[in-house]
């Protein structure tokens, strides 16, 4: 019978140990998945990582990948800081999508076209905001748990995007095709140089740094992790609760808006079909892989980003499909769950000695 023994002490090298049976249960997982394919897992894993670390524009699409990945990693991460689990980020990085697309569209003919890109900006941001703080506003009113509304509240967000796109924002001009209008020019993020990595990059390395020192050395991270560590005492120590949950809330969603705002700004320039592509899911593993720590947060999100461009590779170089890097992320995590019950417990069978 397997046993598990709280830990007294932590291991040494915790987070080389996490990131090494991470690493390690994706790759096995990765080959197992390969092998039963009938393919070489070596070769597969080969083509896989020179896919999308053997040439430049494959570095540049894992960067591409990372910034949207960066933002809800971190809209992730600060709300579990809290011990408040925001797994709606796909349907808040889609509301950012939709903020954009209907500044576009009704602020677009009235503003001044230098003031158009940040009105884009702010609405991405105030859209996944705004979406966040419906189920902080029930969890702190209602005590329904966030898991469950923000969950569903994914599914809300891309059919309302889907009437959008399929209906009254249709582009009349688009041939049949479900997107809204293209952006004008004023209201894309830059792109740098001939390659599609944007603006997007240095704002979530800003909010990276800004949100590790908020965290980490403000008055403000300092109560944000006390209630996290013990709402009730924190409560009781005075600590007003129910504003802070509502404004990490609304915090996260933005970032996650953010994250939306920027694929639709600077890679679709509109709403189309597929524009909800899993990257609030994703925050979830990156957060995790990232001890919660936003310093963490671009290392682990540029890592999933190799899985997801090398995988691209594998349906083209191996005729394998290209879902199996979607494996190799659920294996991530999986990995890191196994490594986090290594470090928290001695593991040990009935009768014998903990190892």
């Amino acid at each position: 019978m397997l046993l598990l023994e709280k830990r007294h002490t932590r291991l040494k090298h915790e987070g080389l140990l996490t990131a090494a049976i991470a690493l390690g249960t994706a790759l096995v997982a990765g080959a197992i998945v390969m092998a039963g394919y009938g393919a070489n897992p070596f070769a597969a894993y080969a083509a896989m990582f020179k896919g999308a670390l053997g040439s430049g524009f494959g570095l540049s699409e894992v960067v591409v990948k990372a910034i949207p990945l960066t933002l809800t990693g971190l809209a992730v991460a600060l709300c579990a800081t809290m011990l408040l689990w925001n797994i709606g980020c796909e349907g808040q990085f889609v509301m950012g999508g939709i903020g954009a697309a209907g500044a576009v569209m009704y602020l677009g003919p009235v503003l001044p076209a230098p003031l158009l890109l940040p009105a884009v900006v702010l609405c991405g941001a105030l859209f996944g905001a705004l979406w966040a703080l419906v189920p902080a506003c029930l969890r702190v009113w209602g005590n329904v748990s966030e898991i469950l509304t923000t969950l569903l509240l994914n599914y809300v967000a891309i059919i309302m995007m889907e009437h959008l796109y399929y209906g009254p924002w249709r582009d009349p001009n688009g041939m049949g095709f479900p997107g809204t209008p293209l952006f004008p020019p004023a209201a894309m993020l830059p792109r740098f140089g001939d390659t599609r990595i944007h603006l997007g990059l240095l704002l979530a390395l800003v909010l990276v740094i800004a949100f590790h020192y908020l965290l980490s050395r403000s008055k403000w991270g300092f109560s944000v992790r006390i209630i996290g560590n013990g709402p009730k005492a924190a409560a009781y120590a005075g600590l007003n609760v129910p504003r802070q949950t509502l404004l990490v809330m609304g915090l996260s969603g933005a970032l996650a808006g953010l994250a939306g705002m920027g694929e639709a700004a600077a890679i679709h320039y509109r709403l189309q079909d597929g524009f909800a592509s899993g990257y609030g899911y994703d925050g979830i593993i990156v957060a995790c892989l990232a001890a919660l720590q936003p310093r963490l947060v671009p290392f682990c999100a540029l890592l999933l980003g190799v899985f997801i461009v090398g995988g691209e590779q594998l349906a083209t170089a191996m005729q394998l499909p290209a879902s199996i890097s979607r494996i190799l992320e659920g294996a991530l995590l999986f990995g890191f769950l196994l490594s986090e019950t290594i470090s928290r417990y001695h593991i040990k069978w009935a009768g014998r000695k903990a190892v």
